[in-house]
């Protein structure tokens, strides 16, 4: 999604929500701010996230609510920023699918991805989608597949940056079909959309609402998605897994971290009013608009679910050998 988009998108959410920091409610401790860090710039769907839950969350807690920019190396600054924080409760990690990307990539972390985290709870999600040019003889998972392997390493897809969600859910699909492709990374979905509209690339995986608005005018022809559920924005758009490989489940995901060692109950608070403000029908609108769904979790089971997308996302890293140094 461009840019110039996400911000109009963010200008029609209540400037309540979009407060930085919002006035408590009852606050047990008014002088103590939850300060929630967001490693990735402004207007981003981390972000809009974010925002959204700032005016539920902090009248739900009796807290100030701060948003805390710091976006850089893919998510590690910020990310830092909360493992050094103290365990109090008190700061609050909002990350996505990157978190369990990094272990991987980097070949050294300031910080342990999973001693020195605790898992609050997943937040929101969005399926991918497979989206190829029209002049691009397949119309389905099948004819792709066909078409890959008739003509081994012709096909290339483009994604948004090299260790994106695009980019793991494009290799998992290429693993399972047993075809060969010449990925080409981009630097964020737009140059990706670009240059699939061009003819540059054979097709691309990227965010459903990148690929959405060019479906109707035959633009893009759309192959799947990759989530185990259509997406609710293209619901004529069949499943990877329903197309012939059962169990096919690539989707970018965010969610709550705190450091480790904060105190049960805090952790426990701090999940119950994101559910609570994940059932808000105008945090349910602020994330449709950027083409997310609503998806909760409890503590541990975003715990055991970080744990498993680390192992999956790992794999494919090191087969990949992909290295940020």
């Amino acid at each position: 999604m461009n840019r110039r988009r996400i911000f109009s998108i963010l200008r029609s959410v209540p400037a309540a929500l979009l407060a930085l920091t919002v006035t408590p409610a009852n606050a047990q401790d008014a002088a103590k701010a939850l300060r929630v860090v967001v490693p990735f710039p402004p207007g981003g769907a981390v972000d809009t996230l974010a925002r959204a839950l700032s005016a539920p969350m902090s009248r739900g807690l009796g807290q100030n609510f701060v948003i805390d920019n710091r976006p850089g190396a893919n998510t590690v600054i910020g990310t830092e920023a909360v493992a050094r924080a103290a365990a109090d409760g008190n700061t609050l990690l909002l990350m996505a699918t990157s978190f369990t990307v990094n272990p991987s990539a980097h070949a050294k972390l300031p910080y342990d991805s999973l001693n020195d985290f605790a898992g609050v709870s997943r937040i929101a999600y969005n399926p991918l989608i497979i989206c190829v040019h029209p002049s691009l003889p397949a119309h389905n998972v099948k004819q792709l597949v066909a078409l890959a392997r008739a003509r081994p390493r012709e096909l290339t897809w483009g994604v948004a940056s090299i260790l994106g969600g695009g980019r793991i859910a494009g290799e998992l699909f290429r693993e399972v079909a047993n075809i060969e492709l010449i990925n080409v990374p981009y630097g964020g979905g737009g140059p990706a959309t670009v240059a699939l509209l061009g003819g540059h690339t054979s097709m691309m995986v990227g965010n459903v609402l990148e690929c959405s608005p060019y479906l109707p005018s035959g633009r893009m022809r759309a192959i799947a998605v990759t989530s185990l559920a259509r997406s609710n924005a293209v619901p004529q758009v069949p499943t990877v897994a329903e197309s012939g490989y059962p169990g096919f489940d690539a989707t970018n995901w965010f969610g709550a971290m705190v450091r480790a060692g904060t105190p049960k109950g805090a952790v426990d608070r701090l999940s119950a009013e994101i559910g609570r403000a994940l059932q808000l029908p105008e945090v349910n609108n602020t994330l449709a608009n950027v083409g997310l769904s609503a998806g909760a979790m409890t503590p541990a089971e975003f715990d055991a679910f970080i744990r498993a997308e680390m192992q999956k996302n790992g794999r494919i890293v090191r087969s990949l050998k992909l290295k940020v140094e």
